[in-house]
């Protein structure tokens, strides 16, 4: 049972908080194009399990890899990084 892979974790934004015990995170990738070296961002948009409700828009989060908690969640929010200053 030790032997299982470690999983996935990501640290974003969380750009909506509105549903009840999920929060949307904004996850974003940040590289260098190959040729002209130019920084090229590109995001996407997840879902995340947050069983307390206490993540608010603007927070930056770290989250987690889960098994399929709902037609769209996989991730779980494992700890909040950041509280919004808003």
């Amino acid at each position: 049972m030790e032997n299982r892979r470690q999983r996935k974790m990501r640290e974003g934004r969380v750009v909506s908080d509105r549903m009840d015990k999920t929060v949307v995170v904004s996850l974003e990738h940040v590289r260098r194009h190959p040729l002209y070296e130019r920084v090229i961002r590109r995001s996407h948009k997840v879902q995340a399990h947050d069983e307390r409700n206490e993540c608010h828009v603007g927070d930056l989060v770290q989250i987690a890899e889960t098994r399929p908690l709902s037609r769209n969640k996989f991730w779980r929010v494992v700890k909040i990084v950041e509280k919004s200053r808003g």
